[in-house]
């Protein structure tokens, strides 16, 4: 009796999945789809070692120190973001093109040539507001922006 009652739960469970909510309620209206998170992040950032060059990234490009791409934990690839050094104002816009950091309390990990127009060479860290510019809303503008980062 117990295997027919597992049996039972396993089978209505798989069925309510592959139909989704609207088998439960077919006059409810389809849920709007979901949006990426768009609020400023404020934290300690980073920037890629020289071992990452050329190394491949999250997003399939290799990494180009030259151009102002960056990692983040929650931004969907391809995001554009302003990144701001709280300590001395100044401001750049980097692509999301990775994953990362890694390492604790920090928010974002961006390139060379971004720590430069930050002014954070030097510390090798720094307070900063990351505040997303655009999201992709599909596939082939995520691959757009990945391929195409500023310089």
């Amino acid at each position: 009796m117990m295997i027919v009652r597992k049996l039972v739960f396993f089978a209505l469970t798989f069925a309510a999945m592959c139909l989704g909510p609207q088998a439960a309620a077919d006059d409810a209206a389809p849920a709007p789809a979901a949006k990426p998170a768009m609020h400023k992040q404020k934290g300690t950032a980073s920037y890629y070692g020289k071992h990452f060059t050329h190394k491949k990234t999250a997003s399939g490009q290799p990494l180009d120190p030259g151009k102002k791409t960056a990692a983040s934990k929650t931004l969907p690839l391809g995001t554009k973001a302003e990144v701001v050094n709280k300590e001395n104002g100044k401001s750049t816009e980097v692509v999301v093109t990775d994953r990362g950091p890694y390492v604790k309390d920090r928010i974002i990990d961006v390139t060379p040539k971004a720590a430069e127009e930050l002014g954070m060479k030097k510390e090798g860290v720094t307070e900063v507001e990351v505040k997303p510019v655009d999201v992709p809303k599909t596939k082939e503008q995520q691959e757009e922006a990945v391929k195409n980062p500023p310089q």
